[in-house]
């Protein structure tokens, strides 16, 4: 048995034994930079997953400075360990040695990895730099997509790279650009007239120990409401007030009784009624924190939870905020909404040129009066590839080749999307359909390779000594 001092050596081997990665055959074509364009820093998976496909001209792109202020992990994630179970798959794309288990044992041993319960959220940043960096996967950072341009057969995409203009082509588009990707941070109307200086959204880079000594009210109760609130306990706020609309927090976890194979690896057939009530059902019973959030936060004495306790309103009161909750004021030196994230391509800017062409649910099904919802209706309505879709067939054909695998898939799909648990099913869905459109679109190249002249394997003399002869002189009895 050979050992190896190289915690990367399984790793390595297995890609040893997996063999190179299959040839680019995808042929180039005039004009184009890229056959397929992933924006986002999470899409480093699709990379690899297009690269075994032999998919070349990949490009991945990133409006972050670097990997460190990349995705949420070591930016605006507050919590300690993930919320998802330690097991799941994930990136590895079925390799056992690039998971998250293998990575891990094989640094602290198998014992240290049987005594996790969940994976803490920094350690889950050190394994996806070590996935990109041990597969070579580039991103391109401090490159901001300003603007998709449709032109026949392929986009323009109108880039700021650290700040200067440049416009390259592609022909395919991946948006793996997380939660706010189809939409952004929901901010109540309720402080939209309070000064930037007095609040923050749970997505914000938010200055912790400013609060120091402060008063801070949070609204919300889903899980980012209790993280924000802990970390401002745990760097010294005086007090935090968390408000809960609801007469409990909710607690029941809808989207964890539907995570099995059956469920969401047929989801996407189901029909539109059943998908739009499980979508709604969902919001009904509101995102449920996990138990670990809320201790952290209980544990502190100064720490208060408000049930029942809808804003009525809010308003500036000298460097302060006073807020109306039922018949009581209270004050407060700083607001934290934990409030969410909403969905609508016709509010993504690099959307503007095609967005009022993308069929988003409420232009696909009318539910029934007590089912509606205004937020999941402006949902796109995605495809089984998660390819947008025409509002009116035949005004719009390039949409079909762009991807979205972030949280706005949520209605189609029936989990988050972009998520640890989507990766297994949705990225081999959509790098299939790809293969399938890059390789169909270009037919006619293919299919003189498939059946052209070509040069022989060997000469027939390799073999002609060999070639039975009958004898002369049984030939002449």
């Amino acid at each position: 048995m050979t050992t190896t001092s190289n915690s990367d050596f399984d790793a390595r081997e297995a890609l040893r034994l997996l063999g190179p990665d299959p040839e680019n055959w995808v042929p180039d074509r005039p004009g184009i930079d890229h056959n397929v364009t992933i924006i986002g820093g999470s899409g480093s998976t699709f990379v690899f997953a297009l690269r075994r496909a032999g998919i070349g001209r990949v490009t991945e792109i990133d409006a972050a400075d670097d990997e460190a202020h990349a995705g949420v992990w070591l930016t605006r994630a507050r919590m300690r360990t993930l919320r998802t179970p330690k097991h799941l798959p994930g990136p590895e794309l079925g390799i056992p040695e690039l998971s998250f288990q293998a990575w891990y044992e094989a640094r602290h041993g198998a014992a240290a990895y049987a005594e996790i319960d969940r994976i803490e959220r920094v350690t889950w940043a050190e394994y996806l730099s070590w996935y990109r960096h041990f597969l070579g996967i580039q991103v391109r950072y401090q490159t901001k997509l300003v603007r998709i341009e449709p032109v026949a057969g392929f986009f323009r995409l109108h880039l700021e790279v650290n700040g200067v203009p440049l416009l390259e082509t592609t022909r395919k588009i991946i948006f793996a650009n997380g939660v706010a990707g189809t939409g952004g941070s929901y901010i109540p109307p309720i402080l939209a007239d309070l000064p930037r200086t007095l609040y923050a959204h749970t997505a914000d880079a938010i200055d912790f120990e400013a609060l120091r000594g402060k008063t801070v009210a949070v609204l919300g109760a889903a899980a980012s409401a209790f993280d924000a609130a802990a970390v401002a306990l745990e760097s010294g706020a005086k007090a935090v007030h968390l408000f809960v609309r609801r007469s409990a927090i909710a607690s029941l976890s809808v989207l964890r009784v539907r995570d099995y194979p059956g469920a969401y690896d047929n989801y996407p057939q189901l029909p539109d009624a059943a998908r739009w009530f499980q979508a709604w059902h969902f919001r009904q019973a509101g995102t449920a924190p996990p138990p670990n959030s809320i201790k952290r936060a209980i544990a502190f004495p100064n720490f208060h939870i408000h049930l029942s306790a809808p804003w009525k309103s809010a308003r500036k009161l000298g460097d302060r905020i006073a807020i109306e909750v039922n018949d009581d004021v209270f004050e407060f030196d700083f607001a934290i909404a934990g409030t969410g994230y909403f969905v609508d391509p016709t509010k993504r800017p690099e959307l503007a040129d095609l967005q009022e062409h993308i069929a988003l649910w409420r232009d696909r099904y009318e539910p029934p009066e007590g089912l509606r919802d205004d937020g999941l209706g402006a949902h796109p309505y995605l495809g089984s590839a998660h390819e947008y879709q025409e509002k009116v067939p035949g005004t719009a054909p390039y949409l079909k080749d762009i991807h979205v695998f972030n949280p706005a898939g949520l209605v189609s799909f029936g989990l988050p999307v972009g998520d640890i648990h989507s990766i297994r099913r949705d990225v081999p869905a959509i790098v299939s359909r790809i293969s399938h459109d890059l390789f169909f679109e270009d037919w006619a190249h293919h299919e003189a390779r498939i059946t052209g002249d070509i040069a022989p394997d060997f000469e027939n003399s390799l073999y002609a000594a060999a070639v039975w002869k009958q004898p002369i002189e049984a030939a002449t009895r």
